[in-house]
C-alpha cells in the first residue's frame, strides 16, 4: 500500500503553494481581519481561474474531474496559507453533498457554476451550542417550505445556497435553500477568526428543494463530514507545519546572551514535540487521503484519526509558535495569532474535538480492532 503522493501531485502541490506565496494571502488574511469585508474577493477569484473549486466535479459537469488526492494537497497549502476565502465550504461541503446526494437534474443545474465560481454553497447544520443529533433537529421541512433557525453557518453570509438539514415528520433530509429567497433571514456571527466568515441564518417558510429523496438525511450527512473532515485535516497539517516553521526560523534569528535562542534546550524541545505533532498528523492525514480518494470502508476510521491528530498538531504547534516568540507572539503586529484564530475555528467547524473522539472509538469498535 503506498500513500505517496505522485509526482504529478507534489507538483500541484508546489504550484498551490508559490501561488499563494505570490497573491501574500496571509496578508490578506490580516487585512479581512481588520476590515470590514467578508473574504477577498480578488483572491478567490484567481482560485477560481485556478480551477481549484472544479477540481473533483465531473467532466460532464463542466468541471477537472481530477481525484480527491489532488484536492487534499491544495487543502493542505490553503492551510498553509490562511487563504480568506470560501473554498472549504464551497468546495468539501456543498459541492460533496451534491455530488453524493443530488439528483441529475440537481448536478446539471448546481455543479456548473460552483465549478466556475458563479456561486458558492455552504452547509447549515448546527442549531444550538450542543452536539446535533438525528432526535433533536428543531428546523423543518414540510410542503415544499423550510422553517428554523441555523447558526455558525460557514460563510453563510456569502453563499448563494445552503445545503440544510431538516427534520420531515421523523426522517432527516437534505434540503437545498436558495440564500437570495423570500423567508431567509441572515446575520453575520462574530467569531475569533474573522478572516472565515460566520453566520446564523433564519428560515420563515423559505421555500426548499430536496436532495435524493430515496436517500436516509443522516446518514447522507455523517458520510459528507467525514469526508470533509480528512479535506479539513490537511488545512490543519497545512497550518501547523507553517506555525512550526515560522518557530524555527524565528529562533534561529533571535539571540540571547549571545547566541540563538534556537540553542537553548527549552526551545529546541519545543521545536521537536512541534515536528512530532506534525509527522504523526501527515501519517494520519496520507492515511484518510488514501481512504477517501478509494472511498475505502476504512474511511470512518481514517476520517476520525486524521481529525483528532490534526486538530491537536495544529492546536500545540500554534500555541507553541506564540510562546517561541516570547513577548513580541503575543502582540497584533506579529502574525502568529492569525495562525492561533484559525486554529481554533478549524477545531469547531464540523464538530469538537470530543465529538471526533467518539467517532473514532465507535468505529474502531465496528471493526472490531478494539
Amino acid at each position: 500500500m503506498n500513500f505517496e503522493f505522485s509526482s504529478d501531485q507534489m507538483l500541484l502541490k508546489d504550484q498551490a503553494r508559490k501561488f499563494l506565496e505570490g497573491e501574500e494571502s496571509l496578508k490578506k488574511a490580516r487585512a479581512i481581519l481588520e476590515g470590514e469585508l467578508s473574504f477577498d474577493e480578488s483572491l478567490w477569484k484567481s482560485v477560481v481561474e485556478m480551477g481549484w473549486t472544479a477540481t473533483t466535479i465531473p467532466e460532464e459537469f463542466n468541471g477537472l474531474g481530477l481525484g480527491y488526492l489532488e484536492l487534499c494537497v491544495i487543502a493542505e497549502e490553503l492551510g498553509r496559507s490562511l487563504a480568506p476565502t470560501p473554498f472549504s465550504s464551497s468546495v468539501y461541503l456543498a459541492t460533496e453533498s451534491i455530488l453524493a446526494n443530488a439528483s441529475n437534474e440537481q448536478k446539471q443545474k448546481y455543479l456548473p457554476k460552483l465549478a466556475s465560481g458563479e456561486i458558492v454553497g455552504t452547509l447549515a447544520h448546527t442549531e444550538t451550542n450542543t452536539a446535533p443529533t438525528s432526535n433533536n433537529l428543531q428546523c423543518s421541512f414540510s410542503n415544499g417550505q423550510l422553517k428554523g433557525k441555523k447558526i455558525a453557518v460557514p460563510d453563510g453570509d456569502i453563499a448563494n445556497f445552503a445545503v440544510v438539514t431538516a427534520k420531515e415528520g421523523e426522517k432527516v433530509r437534505l434540503c437545498i435553500v436558495d440564500l437570495e429567497t423570500k423567508g431567509v433571514e441572515i446575520k453575520t456571527q462574530n467569531s475569533l477568526d474573522p478572516s472565515r466568515s460566520h453566520a446564523s441564518i433564519n428560515f420563515n417558510n423559505a421555500e426548499a428543494e430536496i436532495l435524493d429523496n430515496d436517500k436516509d438525511g443522516w446518514i447522507a450527512l455523517e458520510t459528507l463530514l467525514e469526508r470533509a473532515a480528512v479535506l479539513f485535516a490537511f488545512e490543519q497539517l497545512g497550518g501547523a507545519e507553517a506555525c512550526m516553521n515560522m518557530a524555527k526560523e524565528y529562533a534561529m534569528g533571535r539571540f540571547a546572551f549571545g547566541r540563538p535562542i534556537a540553542s537553548f534546550q527549552a526551545i529546541k524541545h519545543k521545536l521537536a514535540d512541534m515536528f512530532i505533532a506534525v509527522e504523526l498528523a501527515r501519517s494520519n492525514c496520507y492515511f484518510g487521503a488514501w481512504a477517501l480518494s478509494t472511498n475505502a470502508p476504512e474511511l470512518s476510521t481514517a476520517a476520525a484519526t486524521a481529525r483528532v491528530s490534526a486538530s491537536e498538531a495544529f492546536n500545540e504547534c500554534s500555541k507553541e509558535n506564540i510562546q517561541t516568540h516570547g513577548g513580541m507572539g503575543f502582540t497584533w503586529e506579529f502574525d502568529c495569532h492569525l495562525y492561533y484564530r484559525r486554529c481554533r475555528q478549524l477545531a469547531a467547524n464540523i464538530g469538537s474535538q470530543t465529538i471526533w473522539k467518539d467517532k473514532l472509538i465507535s468505529s474502531l469498535e465496528r471493526s472490531n480492532k478494539i
